[in-house]
């Protein structure tokens, strides 16, 4: 018995709408949580489980420790305006505290130059903050504040044997948003960097954290927690672009000794003025090629004096410039050759008063070594 046509085309449609339903089962499926919750996104399934990672679980921690014992440190300077009237200019930064009676290491710039020093803990509370030494050539600058209480505290690490990768963190209060942490590496070590306004630093920690205005003087921590620099610079004035730079903290400890001895943090003193030649002039005067430091002046009972370095015999016109020559000739200082004008004064950036370094010099036509006791620098009101 012959089917009729339209019984054909009806099984079809059957089939058709059958098949259509089966395939498309699955998406269904997709959309039916959607009508069960009544929610237009879902978690996922392990989010209340799964637990941090070993390298976030130690950021946390570490943070939890050190936001603690860093401060914020807000300086007032007095400064002329456009008007030539007294107007007081705020300034903010960052620290950390090294000992439980509020004893904090911080920048010299962040405190330079104040007639108010505030420092706000991580409890919000605000105490008046006196300045008890400074060490300018290393922007370094120690304070305290009185709290009434022991206040927690930053263990200070060994920043001589910091690897290039190592991972590092950074609090501080950068454009004024306290304890604030960024992570990162160690970039580079021994850099150099010679601000635009300010003293040349060298052997700087350059790190890929985000150092911005406001970290100055913060820690920059190991993965320990241990503090192995001072963040204390940005490249370029706009702010983080992936290079800052860090004082090594072993920088500080000599200050912190010297403190601890004395009293008081002392800058150390030569006694001579010396200006830097070679190549042509050098020779034409009698002395080695290579150059060096011909000193200028002698101060009379300073370092110098007392090391029995020698001033110029004469003056000569050499130039636009006078010159004094018979003098000693600077070749190089604990070993290290003269090659400019601060190579002097970047070895003695390390130095303290009553420190030892030693002068090749170069006399009468001969090369000798001269032990020098370094003074200390007259204290400036």
């Amino acid at each position: 018995m012959r089917m009729r046509p339209f019984l054909w085309a009806a099984l079809l449609v059957a089939a058709f709408l059958y098949l259509t339903s089966v395939a498309n089962w699955n998406i269904r499926q997709v959309f039916r949580p959607l009508r069960e919750t009544g929610r237009l996104w879902t978690e996922p399934e392990t989010a209340r489980t799964a637990g941090f990672s070993n390298d976030e679980t130690n950021n946390i921690e570490i943070y939890k420790v050190a936001r603690q014992a860093t401060v914020n440190i807000t300086s007032v300077v007095y400064r002329e305006d456009w008007f030539f009237q007294i107007v007081p200019e705020k300034g903010t930064g960052s620290g950390f505290i090294i000992k439980p009676n509020g004893l904090i290491l911080t920048n010299n710039h962040v405190v330079s130059g104040t007639a108010q020093l505030t420092v706000t803990l991580a409890d919000q509370k605000r105490y008046r903050a006196k300045v008890l030494g400074t060490d300018a050539p290393n922007d370094l600058a120690l304070i305290q504040i009185d709290a009434g209480h022991n206040l927690p505290f930053l263990k200070l690490g060994d920043s001589d044997h910091l690897q290039v990768g190592q991972k590092v963190l950074a609090i501080g209060n950068p454009f004024g948003f306290e304890g604030t942490l960024t992570t990162g590496v160690v970039s580079s070590l021994g850099r150099t960097l010679q601000p635009e306004e300010g003293r040349r630093l060298e052997d700087m920690i350059q790190t890929d954290a985000a150092i911005n205005p406001g970290n100055s003087g913060g820690p920059l921590l190991d993965s320990h927690g241990n503090v192995i620099g001072i963040n204390t610079a940005i490249y370029g004035p706009q702010g983080n672009i992936g290079i800052g730079f860090a004082m090594p903290i072993n920088r500080a400890k000599g200050m912190l000794d010297e403190f601890q001895a004395k009293g008081r943090i002392t800058t150390p003193y030569l006694g001579a003025m010396a200006v830097f030649i070679s190549g042509d002039l050098a020779e034409e005067l009698g002395l080695p090629q290579g150059g060096g430091l011909l000193i200028q002046r002698i101060e009379r009972g300073s370092a110098a004096d007392r090391a029995g370095l020698r001033g110029p015999r004469q003056v000569v016109i050499v130039g636009n410039y006078r010159l004094g020559v018979g003098g000693d000739l600077i070749v190089a200082v604990d070993g290290q050759p003269i090659e400019g004008q601060d190579t002097l004064q970047r070895v003695m950036n390390r130095k303290h008063a009553g420190d030892t370094m030693t002068l090749t010099i170069f006399r009468n036509g001969r090369t000798m070594k001269v032990p020098v006791r370094l003074g200390e620098a007259p204290q400036t009101l």
